[in-house]
This record gives C-alpha cells, structure tokens and sequence, in this order.
C-alpha cells in the first residue's frame, strides 16, 4: 500500500498548491467567485464535469449498478441530462446576465423583493449538498488509512476549506480540472476495462447474472421518473451549476462546452453501472452494495492503480463539496447577508480587495459549520433528499417561469416558493423523506400558485422587463467599474430595475 499513500499524498498536497496558486489570481470578486469570467471550453467543460460527477455518481452510481444492473446508470444519466438541457436551452441566457447568484437572476426579472426568501432555499439546499459530499470522505480515508469517520471527515473538510478560501474560484477551477483528468484515467480507462476483465469479460457476466440485469429499464419507470424530476430539474436551477456557467467566457464555451460536460457524464453513468455489475459477479452477496466501489478498488487492482483509482474517488467527493461550498458561501453572503446588511447601513461600498476578503471570510465559516453538521449526521440520503426536493419544489417553477414567461411577477415568485416549499416540508412529514410523493406534488402546488397569483396581479413593471431583455441580450452588468472595484459590493441593486 506504500505506492497507493504516496499517491493519495501527492494528489493531496497537489490541491493545496494550487489553492495557494489561486490565491494570487483572485483579486477582485469577479476572479474569486466566477473565475474572471474567462474560461474556454477545454477548461470549462472539465470543471462542469467534475462538480456534477461527484461520490454519489462515483461510488453510489457502482452501488446502483450492483443492485438494479445496467439500468442502475439511470441517476446519473438524469445528471447529464438535465446538464446538457441546461447547457443548450438556458446557459446563454444566463452567462449574459453578468450575476453571481441565482437569487440575483430573480431579482433581476421580477423587479426586487424575491432575492432573500429564494437565497434561503437555495442556502439551504447548497449547505446540504456540500455536508452530504463531505461526509462521503468518511468512506474513502476509512479504505485509505483505517481512520475514524471523524477524523475521515475533519481531514477531508479541512483540504476543501483551505484551498477554497484561499483561491476561491481560481483554486477550485484548478483543482477540478486536476480532478477530471484523475476521474477520467481512474475510472473510464483503468477501473472499467480491470473490473471487466476480472469478472470474466462482458459474456462470462451475462451468464452469472440474470436477464434483468441488464435490461435498460429494470429500474423501473417511476423510479425513472423520479430521477429525472430531481436531477435533471435540479441541474436547471442549482446555485452550484449555475455559478460554473457564469465562468464561461463566452455564450459559445456555456453552450457547447457544457454540452460536451454532459455527453461526458452519460459516459460516466454507463461506466459505473457496468463497474457495478462486475463487482455483482465477484461479491454476489453484499449487504450494502455501496461498499462494491470500495472492494473492488482494494481486492481487484494492483498497486499504484488501486491509489489512483482511489484518488479518483476522491477527486469526485472534492470536486462536488468544493463547488458547494463556494455556492453556499456565495449565496449566504451576496443573498442573505449583504441585503440584510443593506436594510440597515448604507455605508459606501467595500473596495475590490475588501470583498474578495469578505468572501472568504463566508467560505472559511460556511467550510467549519458543514464539517460540524457532517460529523453529526448520518443518513446521507435522507439529506440530500431534502435538499434536492427543497430545491425542486420551492425553486424550479419561479425560475424556468421567469426565463420562460413574461407574465409571471414577483407575487407569483414569492408565492411558488412559499407554497411549493411548505408543501414539500409537510408532504415529507406525513409520507417520509424518502418518498416520491413530495416532490411531485410540491412541485405542482408551486406550480399552480406562480400561475394563479402571477394572473391575479399586476403585471411586472415595463421598465423592469425592459432592463432584463437588456440583460438577457449581453448588454449592462459588467463586473469591473473603471478602477477596477466592483459596482455591487454592497449587495444593493443600483440597477434601473431596482429604482422602479
């Protein structure tokens, strides 16, 4: 195992040189929340990939694939679906509206007042997803070094926090892409084709397992289904996806290289399922098929592949608890706490160097509090299905409504997401987290309630529908003012929508 530390070692100390490296770019709050806005689509599309494919379509989309088969790959194409929906229908749009959060989005569209209530949601819903990813480094460091789930965690936490805080989205981009290059070897080029073979090859499988197994739909349609109303609907509206394409720098890299992120990840959801097929051969009887990931990395490989395969592991859980770290530091502080700040100190503006350092300040606070809740928690799926179905339910129908529908207002805004979300919470009390019928009718109540409401108010003001065609068409919202500070540091909108 010595050549597998060392490995693990170096990729690790790699993440913390980078963090470092990206300190030293990240000097204004464009470069420290969305990368400068600068990405091309090699760099762009690597980083999508990596945020979206993390230790639940790593190490639980080979956990499906022993359990259900082929059609195992379902949660993780629903991913890449809804990533590649989002990269062709919506990413121009939403790249050209030069904001950082999706909060911002809404207030642009719906003339104010929308901004605190979604940024708790979407607070809440990003604080989940990066708790939920940091406690999947319990899993690797206890294959890794036979630690505690405790001191799993504290470690793994701690190299996301630093390298987060000190580069922000510079160290992140880096990362990450270090990250895919790690998954792509480890997974689709060494753990794929090993796992294969060591079962036997693709016949010698087919003949172990029954026909199921590899049926593309055994799954099963309403499972299907659900799949795609909280992944794929959720990669429309996530905080954490959409802070990705607002890195791009052009509507062409948000576009196709996003598409291309999504292809990728159709890629991986296939790959993982098989992966867990070979592991049905080898271990037929396992209790909890998330350990099949783990037992054929450690059981099946020879040395230093087995460390880069379980580096890869690794770079899934990072790339996807870093990216909603920095969204969840985002929205806490751009949604929830600068407007808060902004109702009672009009103070003037903080110059650039002042919020790049506030910024980190949030993510240094937001990086502690999820490693206190992980240590805590203990049922993972339990709380990103929370999270998701939070998201889903309270969000999806005021965004994709303003996107879509003129005539939606701010009261129908502020009524889907109240209704869709109390709906959400109570359906989940009565018929349990893990049920289907939450999302399903949150997400019908939201609807009904932005339909009614925005039908039965005044439209929203021409002025204000007029700025964000504006908006929309690449026009206003520029990061830097001329010296270089950024015009919005105070989290007050001075926008001609705001004045309204």
């Amino acid at each position: 195992m010595a050549v597998d530390y060392a490995v693990i070692v170096v990729y690790l100390a790699g993440m913390l040189g980078m963090g470092w490296w990206g300190m030293r770019r990240a000097k204004s709050k464009s470069e420290f929340l969305v990368a400068g806005r600068r990405l091309g689509p090699w760099m762009y599309s690597g980083t999508m990939a990596a945020i979206v494919l993390g230790g639940a379509s790593t190490i639980g989309g080979v956990g499906l694939g022993y359990k259900h088969g082929i059609s195992g790959a379902w949660m993780v194409l629903t991913i890449g679906f809804g990533l590649l929906a989002l990269s062709l229908l919506f990413s121009a749009r939403i790249a050209r509206l030069k904001v950082y959060t999706v909060s911002e989005m809404l207030d642009l569209r719906y003339g104010g007042r929308a901004g605190v209530i979604s940024g708790v949601v979407m607070w809440a819903y990003t604080l989940m997803l990066a708790v939920t990813s940091t406690i999947a480094y319990a899993t690797i460091f206890d294959v890794l070094f036979d630690v505690n789930r405790t001191v799993s965690i504290v470690l793994g936490g701690a190299i996301v926090v630093a390298y987060s805080t000190l580069g922000g989205m510079w160290s992140i981009t880096l990362t990450d892409m270090v990250q895919f290059v790690v998954k792509t070897v480890g997974v689709l080029l060494l753990l794929l084709p090993i796992a294969v073979v060591k079962a036997g090859g693709w016949s010698e499988m087919k003949a172990e397992l029954p026909s199921d197994y590899f049926a593309p739909l055994g799954i099963g349609g309403e499972t299907i289904f659900t799949y795609v109303l909280i992944y794929t609907f959720g990669m429309l509206i996530g905080q954490d996806i959409w802070q990705r394409v607002f890195t791009a720098r052009s509507d062409k890299v948000a576009r196709w290289g996003g598409a291309a992120a999504g292809t990728y990840c159709l890629v991986y959801a296939l790959a993982g399922a098989i992966v867990g097929v070979a592991a049905k051969v080898l271990y037929p009887n396992l209790a909890n098929p998330d350990d099949a990931f783990a037992l054929i990395v450690k059981d099946e490989l020879p040395m230093g592949v087995r460390g880069l395969v379980l580096a890869a592991a690794l770079a899934a859980v990072m790339s996807t608890s870093s990216g909603a770290l920095i969204a969840c530091a985002t929205v806490a502080n751009n949604d929830i706490w600068s407007r808060l700040r902004g109702l009672t100190n009009r103070a003037a503006p903080e110059d650039g160097h002042d919020e790049v350092k506030g910024n980190r300040v949030f993510i240094l606070a937001m990086g502690v509090a999820v490693v206190v809740i992980a240590i805590a928690l203990n049922d993972v799926v339990e709380a990103l299905t929370v999270a998701y179905n939070l998201l889903v339910g309270g969000l999806l129908v005021p965004i994709l409504g303003g996107l879509l529908w003129k005539r939606g207002t701010v009261q129908g805004a502020l009524a889907a997401v109240v209704v869709g979300g109390l709906a959400v919470v109570g359906l989940m009390w009565t018929y349990g987290i893990l049920a289907t019928e939450p999302v399903y009718y949150g997400l019908l109540s939201s609807l009904a309630a932005y339909l009614v409401v925005s039908l039965l108010t005044e439209p929203t003001d021409a002025a204000v529908l007029a700025n964000w065609r504006e908006r929309l068409a690449g026009r206003g919202g520029d990061d830097e003012t001329a010296d270089g500070s950024d015009g919005s540091d105070d989290g007050v909108d001075r926008s001609p929508a705001a004045k309204v």
